[in-house]
């Protein structure tokens, strides 16, 4: 299946321009608006706002669009939010040409979120960084603060011989 044309945001990690930079580099000129957010963000309402080093700030806005069945947002949401928030802060303490994939996340949801929850914050922080694994934990909040979810991953980084 082919995707429609600009439905996406390109595939920036990959180019010459990008190869060159750390992480945090490329995660700070998605936040600046040099490169766009990921289509994932778009597709499901949130986007990545803070970048420090090992740490990350996603901020997203619950809709009718994910509601599941019962008319709660899905917890599948705030587990992709913990998930994005996760990597991206393991990619945030990587050098250029060092890429990442989850291997697992473990999550607890803790209060129900609703179109009414109003923006939502998920936060990643590295916890350990070796050569190959890393580790990092998340938390997604309401605006009033209060814990909404909590988790952690472990990240496989990729390496250029990997590829």
């Amino acid at each position: 299946m082919t995707r429609p044309p600009d439905a996406l945001a390109p595939d920036f990690a990959v180019t010459p321009d990008t190869a060159r930079r750390s992480g945090r580099e490329i995660l700070e000129a998605i936040v600046s608006g040099e490169l766009p957010q990921a289509g994932m963000g778009a597709t499901n309402s949130f986007r990545l706002v803070e970048v420090g080093d090992g740490f990350v700030a996603f901020e997203g806005d619950p809709g009718p669009h994910l509601l599941n069945i019962i008319g709660s947002v899905h917890g599948g949401w705030a587990l992709t939010l913990l998930d994005s928030a996760c990597g991206a802060a393991c990619f945030s303490a990587l050098k250029a040409g060092l890429g990442h994939t989850t291997i697992e996340l473990k999550a607890n949801l803790c209060r129900p979120i609703s179109v009414d929850t109003g923006t939502v914050r998920a936060e990643g922080r590295v916890v350990s960084h070796g050569r190959r694994i890393m580790t990092s934990e998340g938390r997604l909040t309401g605006p009033d603060g209060k814990l909404l979810a909590h988790g952690t991953s472990t990240i496989f980084v990729i390496r250029p011989e990997d590829r």
